[in-house]
């Protein structure tokens, strides 16, 4: 680092979309309150954007299209990339790490895919690589892991995480709309983009959710081994038979310690109304976390934006000016928190967890076929809390069951048995069902 004495802390920002933006808005309008709060006066001095025009930022010294220009300035202290994506984002993070910068990122694939690769060039380094703002955007959910938390043995936690996916089940289940409908409300409000996969198939929260795993366990990033699951199959009728049986349709990310090991998974999940969690709609983000000291803590607020996002990519350059002012050699916390011993904790297979489920079923409106339905149910050690039996449509009756916790590995066996039946309809809809109490969840 260059400016360990030096009396300003130099920042350069590669990427100026929505958050990049908002960042230097938000270090331009609040940089006197940031200033006293550091006791070290903090610019930005370069920025790079393949969109930028000529002389749109002339306050600022340094200004292009190439994000190297950004990473190979010396005077610039911290690289501020809000690039996004994988290929070019890793080259740039990697080349500054490895020329002694920090790095804020709010790139949570980089992280969560690629961070492995990044941290060791951090620590070899001895600079910071922070990513608060990768994680349910404004809500400081990284630091409270990481920090406030860390005397805890995290149990498990389990959060809305991806506010385009929270807003449509949201309105699905108060006007009890389609799932498309609501989607291309969504795209014209700006909350889903073009190509919605990464956000409606949970590709997005499950980023979000083995860098949260990652740092609650202290367990390597394992993206790969996260199962992920989206909202697209889930109907108005869903939403409707859960109610009436006292429970909401959320798309969660769960991460849970467990004797055999961590679970990560991402998926539509029941949970009762009364849970805080249930009650939390539209496009915010909400955290529930467990730990064996402090019992359940909820992190609820905005989870994307510019305004939210710039919070805490900035909150991250204020740490990094606190370190630069009390003249530390290294970073004191770790990036992960991972801890060598947890280095082989396995990750379960879906198949591997237990829950409890809702299935709906569609068969036909006959005497002994729900009698047929148990006995299946029985054979695989499934037991039947709760049923609804619906008005027939057509020849066709809907049958709403919820089980008792089971092996989810058992529940495919009977699943498969069930839709042999010469009376069952269709493909049955499963939905695991959670609770989430101080003594670890269900």
């Amino acid at each position: 680092m260059n400016s360990t004495t030096a009396n300003s802390l130099k920042l350069g920002i590669c990427g100026l979309g929505t958050v990049g933006r908002g960042t230097l808005s938000l270090l331009e309008s609040n940089g006197v309150e940031i200033s006293l709060r550091t006791g070290l006066p903090i610019e930005v001095i370069a920025v790079a954007s393949r969109s930028l025009q000529p002389d749109s930022l002339p306050h600022i010294a340094n200004t292009g299209t190439d994000p190297f220009m950004v990473v190979n300035d010396p005077d610039v202290d911290v690289v501020i990339e809000t690039i996004g994506g994988l290929d070019v984002a890793f080259e740039v993070v990697k080349q500054a790490l490895s020329s002694g910068k920090h790095v804020v990122t709010a790139n949570k694939a980089l992280i969560a895919v690629r961070g492995g690769e990044l941290i060791p060039i951090a620590e070899a380094n001895n600079v910071i690589l922070a990513f608060e703002s990768a994680v349910a955007g404004g809500i400081p959910i990284i630091k409270a892991l990481r920090e406030g938390l860390a005397a805890n043995k995290i149990n498990w936690l389990a959060g809305i995480i991806n506010g385009t996916g929270n807003f449509i089940l949201s309105e699905m289940a108060a006007k009890q709309r389609q799932f498309l409908d609501v989607l291309v409300e969504a795209q014209e409000l700006g909350y889903a983009e073009a190509d919605p996969t990464f956000d409606v198939e949970g590709i997005d929260a499950a980023h979000k959710l083995t860098i949260m795993a990652s740092i609650a366990f202290g367990i390597p990033l394992q993206f790969e081994k996260t199962y992920t699951e989206g909202i697209s199959q889930i109907t108005p009728e869903d939403i409707g038979y859960a109610k009436e049986l006292g429970y909401t349709i959320k798309h969660l990310g769960i991460a849970r310690l467990v004797e055999a090991g961590v679970e990560m998974r991402v998926h539509p999940t029941l949970i009762s109304n009364k849970e805080l969690l249930a009650n939390v709609n539209g496009v915010g983000n909400a955290i529930l976390v467990n730990g064996n000291a402090v019992g359940s803590t909820l992190y609820n607020g905005a989870g994307a934006g510019a305004d939210a996002t710039a919070s805490s990519v900035v909150a991250d350059v204020i740490d990094i000016a606190r370190y630069q002012v009390a003249g530390m050699e290294k970073p004191a916390i770790a990036t992960l928190g991972y801890l060598e011993p947890y280095k082989n904790v396995p990750v379960l297979k879906i198949e591997d967890i237990r829950s409890e489920y809702y299935l709906r079923i569609f068969a036909k409106d006959r005497v002994g076929v729900m009698a047929n339905i148990s006995k299946i149910l029985q054979s695989h050690d499934i037991s039947i809390e709760a049923v609804i039996q619906k008005e027939a449509i057509s020849e066709n009756v809907p049958i709403v069951i919820l089980t008792h916790n089971a092996l989810e590995k058992q529940l495919n066996g009977a699943i498969a048995e069930i839709e042999q039946l010469d009376d069952v309809q269709d493909s049955i809809a499963r939905i695991r069902l959670e609770t989430f109490d101080d003594e670890g969840g269900s």
